[in-house]
């Protein structure tokens, strides 16, 4: 189970911090990833880390903002979130794929947790 927690609403320029918390598995493995989802698109990748290469991915439009990291002792993953933009508003999910290749593409992942909410007012 992945839980999210962090969320909130914040003004433009602003940080937020996200978490994820896994239960009942060991992720330190495991490709995590975090997509975000606003109303009426799709969900779309935001960033993600490979722990057997410790590379670490991000979509264009939050490359030089955001940062993923991870801390296996305490199986969470971590979003923080820099000069956040009214764009960035939505859904965010992390996200677990069992598989060795790294894939941008949701349908990867089969571990989802349920989401917290970002709203960045301009």
């Amino acid at each position: 189970q992945l839980v999210e927690s962090g969320g909130g609403l914040v003004q433009a320029g602003g940080s937020l911090t996200l978490s994820c918390a896994a239960s009942g598995r060991d992720i330190s493995s495991k490709i995590m990833a975090w997509f975000r989802q606003a109303p009426g698109q799709e969900r779309t990748f935001v960033a993600g880390h490979k722990p057997t290469t410790d590379t670490k991915y991000y979509a264009d439009s939050v490359r030089g903002r955001f940062t993923i990291s991870r801390d296996s002792a305490k199986n969470m993953v971590y979003l923080q979130m820099n000069g956040l933009k009214p764009e960035d508003t939505g859904l965010y999910y992390c996200a677990a794929d069992e598989s060795r290749i790294f894939s941008r593409g949701p349908v990867a992942y089969g571990y989802w947790g349920q989401g917290t909410q970002v709203t960045v007012s301009s």
